[in-house]
């Protein structure tokens, strides 16, 4: 004979409510009807909207102009006039380079053409002259042979009037002035230092940043379907895209961009095409290199916004939520056409009158029976029970008459 245990009294008290307990809690969750408890779920009525189509687009800014400076005449740097940094406009002055001996070369090729100017000069009396003398104190042959004097000298006066120009352009090039309006960098040469015409080394380099392109890169494959969708009437194209940018840093870009030229290449190795964005940038925020996002809007397209909130994506990225029929919980599978604001644009899966289930749902699964509560749902994603915001607006006191 088994012998039991010698429990003291306020073990035997202790061990007596726990079996009660026990046998207690399945009585309990009997008293459900229907023999389970209903889950409280709150919702909202979902409604079909004309709904701004965007799209997202990765971009990388480019200068608007950009130049490297270089010499076109040969000689010592005198001075560096510029400030690295500082705004130029058109024709400021940048570098001088010494320019004694193109000033001297300019001398001579004046000297040079008031000479052919001279020449021209005697060889056109000579030539008159002997035209009038025709047959009478000179021959035909001295007449040909002075009139051919003249041209060689006109022809003299020529070659210096262009020796003379190519002297004063050596001169002008001493001074090298801004081709474009834009921002230096710093010299990469020094006072002192010589340099030759045309070399392979820039000077410098001159940036205009204001206004900036943007290139942004679209998916081959989605430009195809939103031609599609334009094409099936699903999709309304705006008069012209709608663009703003979001910086490296998270913040949004307030001005405006327009299309320069649209993508006309695929790439081969991304299946990408290119367009290009110009913006204005008149606070120099945008520096060339910089990767930003873009904000597309192409058009309006008639859509379900369900909140991001009430959704659920899987690892295979399929796209799932609730919705509250007949009592139950019933799991949808969506097909998005992207973002708009805190909410997905829904084409496919639910469609307005459905009652998303938007609050309570943690651990709820499929064809659970629920309880719903009418709520409303802000830009931010809080849940509010309408009855009680309803409730809280008609107490509100009215203002004072005036």
């Amino acid at each position: 004979m088994r012998t039991l245990p010698n429990f003291s009294r306020p073990r035997r008290l202790a061990l007596g409510a726990a079996l009660l307990l026990a046998c207690a809690a399945p009585a309990f969750a009997q008293m459900a009807p229907g023999g389970a408890s209903k889950t409280k779920v709150g919702v909202i009525e979902l409604t079909e909207a004309k709904v701004p189509y965007q799209v997202t687009l990765p971009g990388r800014a480019v200068a608007f102009e950009q130049t490297d400076i270089r010499p076109r005449v040969e000689g010592v740097i005198e001075e560096i006039v510029y400030t690295p940094g500082a705004p130029l406009q058109v024709g400021d002055l940048m570098y001088r380079i010494e320019g004694a001996s193109y000033e001297a070369e300019l001398a001579a090729a004046e000297a040079a053409l008031a000479g052919a100017k001279a020449s021209v000069q005697s060889a056109t009396a000579t030539a008159e002259r002997y035209r009038k003398l025709d047959g009478v104190g000179v021959t035909r042959e001295d007449v040909e042979s002075a009139e051919v004097a003249l041209m060689q000298a006109e022809a003299d006066q020529r070659s210096a009037e262009a020796s003379l120009k190519t002297a004063q352009l050596n001169v002008d090039r001493t001074e090298i002035r801004a081709p474009i309006q834009g921002v230096p960098e710093v010299s990469e040469f020094s006072v002192g230092a010589l340099v030759t015409a045309n070399q392979s080394d820039a000077l410098t380099t001159l940036t205009r940043l204001d206004p900036i392109y943007v290139d942004l890169t679209e998916s081959s494959a989605r430009l195809l379907r939103t031609r599609e969708r334009i094409a099936d009437g699903q999709l309304k194209m705006g008069d012209k895209l709608d663009v703003s940018l979001t910086l490296e840093n998270g913040q949004s870009y307030d001005i405006k961009g327009s299309l320069v030229s649209p993508g006309r290449l695929v790439s081969s190795t991304t299946g990408s095409v290119d367009f290009r964005m110009q913006f204005d940038n008149p606070d120099n925020l945008i520096m060339p290199g910089m990767f930003l996002r873009a904000n597309v809007t192409v058009g309006e397209t008639d859509a379900v916004l369900v909140p991001q909130r009430a959704t659920d994506r899987s690892a295979t990225g399929k796209l799932t939520a609730f919705v509250a029929k007949d009592g139950k919980a019933q799991q949808v599978t969506l097909t998005s056409a992207g973002t708009y604001q805190n909410a997905w644009v829904v084409t496919e899966g639910v469609s307005a009158g459905d009652m998303l289930i938007v609050d309570g749902l943690k651990n709820l699964r499929a064809d659970a029976e629920v309880e719903t509560v009418a709520v409303t749902i802000d830009a931010d994603g809080v849940v509010t029970d309408a009855a009680q915001e309803t409730s809280d607006a008609a107490a509100e006191p009215a203002p004072a008459a005036e």
